[in-house]
């Protein structure tokens, strides 16, 4: 396989794992009046995925 089509391949995985983890019934699971460190669960759940999602998007588009 092509360098350029594996990498498209991962970058469409990535994009359906953020689908899957910023839709209603996982987001649902984390809308609860607890708190980490101060913040809501919901909010440092999103953040936390939203960097992960992030990290993972900067290493597959720098590979070569």
């Amino acid at each position: 396989m092509k360098k350029s089509n594996v990498k498209g391949q991962r970058l469409v995985a990535l994009f359906l794992l953020g689908i899957a983890l910023f839709n209603y019934p996982l987001l649902a699971l984390f809308n609860r009046p607890d708190m980490i460190f101060g913040i809501p669960v919901l909010y440092a759940y999103v953040f936390a995925v939203w960097t992960i999602f992030v990290m993972l998007l900067a290493l597959i588009a720098d590979s070569k």
